[in-house]
């Protein structure tokens, strides 16, 4: 009788605990966050992804009720910044902050890291059009003649980039496969110098992020095209794009998510993408994105940022084989 009672109170100790324990797990999971999070930029301060991080990241406190600290770790095309959240603990407090860079390099490098196993979406924030700009004097006014011209001029027409690998030199290198044309790649560091060449008639064609240029277009410094994704541009909608000008099915751009280490809890991620949700439908948030050239994408959910960066991940995969790109 002794041994049974104490078995019977050793069994009811073990199943209040599993009881407590699985009580206290909700409790837990709702007290998300409970101390500052921080959010680092995988590019230098400046720049469109710093803005957009900040603004975004300033706003979500008052979704979260913490305090977002928004840190850059610039360095080998993002590739530094998402090392070091892949490391930390997967508890939602360090997050990153990260654009179609984190897509395109693990068709350029080789990483120490997965992008699909090591980091977890948080949720897409929003989508950069590029702008293709060309100088005024060039006699291009549209994608057609540009096209025409570099036909009958195979190898002599230039495009810059900011970088190899990057969006806008996979853009143009997109424009090349689409169409048999024979633009000749000219890599810069940074879309200052690149556009300033443009300008100056030295380069016949880039396409920046729009925020970059388009004010450069309105002063009448660079000649605008057309834009690169399959949407017009919110903040030029009087500007055509590629696919409407000549080349169907052409829709390339950047883009701006949220990573968390892999293995961050799905209640955490979903606490994280309502609070983005919440922030990239603020009517004033959005003003201010598409004002810096960011069309709002809030809206998706970490699945379909999972779906999407993945699309992504093949699309510049394929397109990093055929044109044969490699790494500086």
């Amino acid at each position: 009788m002794i041994t049974t009672t104490g078995q019977s109170i050793r069994f009811a100790a073990s199943l209040m605990f599993v009881l407590a324990a699985v009580a206290a797990t909700p409790a837990a999971a709702q007290s998300f966050p409970n101390k500052p999070i921080k959010l680092y930029v995988g590019f230098p301060p400046g720049g469109g992804s710093d803005a957009l991080a900040r603004l975004v990241g300033g706003a979500m406190p008052g979704r979260l009720n913490q305090q977002i600290v928004v840190d850059n770790k610039p360095g080998a095309n993002t590739i530094l910044a998402t090392e070091y959240v892949k490391s930390q603990p997967a508890d939602g407090y360090t997050l990153l902050f990260v654009s179609a860079s984190f897509a395109i390099n693990p068709s350029l490098y080789k990483l120490s890291y997965d992008i699909e196993k090591d980091l977890t979406p948080v949720g897409l924030v929003a989508m950069v059009p590029l702008l293709m700009v060309t100088y005024p004097g060039s006699g291009v006014g549209s994608v057609n003649e540009l096209l025409a011209m570099a036909k009958k001029q195979p190898g002599k027409l230039t495009f810059a980039s900011f970088g190899t690998g990057s969006a806008a030199h996979l853009a143009g290198e997109m424009l090349n496969s689409m169409t048999g044309s024979d633009l000749l790649h000219v890599p810069y560091k940074g879309s200052a110098p690149a556009l300033a060449d443009v300008m100056g008639g030295r380069i016949t064609m880039m396409m920046p992020g729009i925020g970059s240029a388009i004010a450069l277009a309105r002063e009448g410094k660079l000649r605008a095209l057309a834009v690169s994704t399959a949407k017009r541009a919110s903040g030029a909608p009087e500007i055509p794009t590629v696919a409407e000008s000549g080349v169907p099915g052409f829709d390339v751009g950047t883009w701006e998510s949220i990573q968390a280490p892999g293995g961050t809890p799905p209640d955490v991620v979903s606490r994280l993408n309502t609070a983005l949700r919440e922030v990239t439908a603020n009517a004033e948030i959005r003003a201010k994105m598409v004002a810096m050239g960011f069309e709002p994408e809030g809206a998706r959910s970490p699945a379909e940022t999972v779906a999407f960066i993945r699309n992504e991940r093949n699309k510049f995969a394929k397109l990093v084989k055929e044109r044969n790109i490699k790494a500086e």
